[in-house]
């Protein structure tokens, strides 16, 4: 997407020309994007529009990049100093009288550290989003706290900074960048960026790729050894700081920011599963957390704190703001799964058949941290039901970021009294529904090409055989062997998909589970007798929910949560043997 319907205006400072682009109506509260290395303005197009109709948004080439003119000599002319006085000049252009919120990507990032750290700037920045860009004082400062008091973590921490940051090493190197980027590399940037960062093809880079990075170079020569050799002791942030970490970023380490609080004290942290090129590849998730950072700040006075993120929970960094579906999340691991998502400050669908018990967990998200949560019913066995909830959270709520496949069903009784009735309402709900999940949303995240995670609730039974639960045990097993064919098929797209399995949890599936073979009064007998033993097991759904969300930071593929799901999986792996005699006994009910 390019910027398409932007005002130009031309803004002369320092000896350059600065071709300025504005979105949205200037009426609103200013949002000035500053690119990194080695791109221009409009690798900022994707978050541009999204923020343009709630932001008067301000995006510039630096000086040397894009249609900027570069200064002359180039030696000397890219000073964090010079920097500064740029975007000063831009800001008392498009934006005089009331102070802007800034946002930096890369070397955006770096110079706007510059930015929100010395007075000259002060009061003109209400607040800063920072990405993948460190301010050079403070890694100058994290350096030489390392080297004066050497252990082996932070040997270890500067030896993989070191090895991260390679190509500074060579930007330093006379002539060579030039070349490279004006012949072989500037041709082979889009597709290398396409396969190793997943940048999607399209508008960007744009055709002065070639002469933006060797104009880039010098942002590295000019800056990079003086500053680190001689940091500023003042480099305090002056303004509110949201720093949005991309946990796979090649370049730079998450131990840089270790120490953070420190220069920033006004600060919120955000973590996000992607590569560097983040304003490409994740513009929904920026656009969101810029659009909540600068809403919490706008019309803030100078000094103020900057406000608490929404939600302060174990993964608020990580969760906030994102879109989080879950099926049967009216009771047990569902509700809890929910909730713990609504903790982390993440948007909630709540979905079950039971309208009322999906809206009660809608409104206990709201009040636990949830921005917002919504409730839905359908039945997840009912492909129509699936779809017409596929589009309409797709259409008023947006494309899910988490889909939490948990809506199950409880069946035991022998092979043989099992009907083919029961074999289908088994499948049907727990694997059917799962199937629906994954093909309606799932398509959802692949099309959007924005990552995502999609959890599975398997179970212990899905590799721990039993005589008594033959229908039960299929349906979990190929929900399992499900996740991780997806698993495989969507890795390349940035989705993630893992299978929980919980093992024997307190929940009300024991009082709700059918019972094949017997008649009523028998079958309600057992549904006690399992709900009671679950009951003295008393190992609580929130539990398999904290499970839940660490397997989607860390992108597990398989979760077995409880200890006795833990020994089966390890038997099921070295003494199957073992556990085939297990299953044999006949369960006492």
């Amino acid at each position: 997407m390019s910027l398409v319907g932007a005002r130009e205006r031309w803004v002369r400072t320092g000896g350059v020309e600065l071709c300025v682009a504005e979105l949205g109506d200037d009426r609103q509260p200013t949002v000035v994007l500053v690119h990194g290395y080695p791109d221009s303005k409009e690798v900022w197009s994707e978050v541009a529009v999204r923020l343009a109709d709630r932001f008067h948004v301000v995006l510039y080439d630096v000086r040397g990049h894009g249609r900027s003119t570069a200064p002359q000599p180039l030696r000397g002319g890219f000073t964090l100093e010079k920097l500064t006085d740029d975007f000063l000049a831009v800001i008392d252009a498009v934006s005089p009288d009331e102070p802007v919120h800034l946002v930096g990507h890369d070397w955006g990032s770096v110079q706007s550290w510059e930015f929100v750290t010395v007075a000259r700037t002060e009061g003109r920045i209400a607040s800063f989003t920072s990405m993948s860009g460190p301010s050079l004082d403070h890694l100058g400062h994290w350096i030489k706290q390392r080297a004066k008091r050497p252990t082996p973590r932070r040997i270890g921490q500067l030896l993989g900074q070191g090895a991260k940051s390679w190509y500074v090493y060579l930007l330093h190197t006379p002539v060579l960048p030039e070349l490279a980027w004006r012949g072989p590399l500037g041709k082979q940037w889009p597709k290398i960026l396409e396969r190793i960062e997943k940048v999607p093809a399209g508008a960007y880079p744009t055709p002065s790729l070639a002469s933006d990075a060797a104009h880039g170079a010098w942002l590295y020569r000019d800056n990079v050894r003086p500053r680190i050799a001689r940091p500023r002791e003042d480099a305090f942030a002056h303004a509110p700081v949201q720093l949005v970490t991309p946990l796979g970023d090649a370049f730079l380490s998450e131990r840089l920011y270790d120490e953070l609080e420190t220069w920033a004290p006004r600060l919120v942290r955000r973590t996000l599963p992607a590569k560097h090129w983040v304003p490409r590849t994740r513009p929904d998730q920026l656009a969101a957390w810029i659009f909540e950072f600068v809403t919490a700040n706008e019309g803030r006075e100078a000094g103020m704190p900057a406000p608490e993120p929404a939600a302060t929970g174990k993964y608020a960094d990580r969760f906030g703001g994102q879109l989080v579906l879950v099926t049967g999340a009216g009771s047990g691991i569902g509700r809890a799964t929910a909730f713990a998502f609504a903790e982390a400050g993440a948007r909630v669908v709540a979905v079950d058949r039971d309208a009322d018990a999906a809206a009660r967990t809608a409104e206990m998200s709201r009040l636990i941290g949830s921005p917002a949560a919504w409730a839905e019913t359908a039945d997840v066995s009912d492909e129509q039901a699936m779809e017409k909830l596929a589009d309409k959270v797709a259409t008023e709520y947006g494309v899910v970021d988490v889909l939490v496949n948990n809506a199950g069903i409880g069946l035991s009784g022998s092979f043989f009294d099992t009907t083919p009735e029961d074999w289908k309402k088994v499948l049907d709900v727990n694997l059917w529904g799962v199937i629906h999940g994954c093909r309606l949303f799932g398509r959802q995240m692949a099309e959007r090409g924005q990552g995502g995670h999609i959890v599975n609730t398997a179970s212990a039974a899905a590799y721990q055989p039993s005589k008594a639960l033959p229908a039960y045990s299929t349906s979990k097993a190929a929900v399992l062997m499900l996740s991780e064919c997806l698993r495989a098929e969507l890795a390349g797209q940035g989705i993630g998909v893992s299978a929980i399995c919980p093992g024997f949890v307190n929940t009300n599936i024991t009082s709700t589970a059918r019972f094949a073979g017997v008649d009523a009064t028998e079958e309600k007998r057992r549904q006690k007798r399992s709900a009671r033993l679950y009951g003295l097991r008393n190992y609580p759904p929130e539990k398999v929910a904290d499970a839940i969300l660490r397997a989607v930071v860390r992108n597990e593929a398989l979760v077995p949560v409880t200890p006795e799901a833990r020994g089966a999986h390890l038997m099921h792996r070295f003494a199957p043997r073992a556990l085939r005699a297990i299953a044999r006994m006949e369960p006492k009910l």
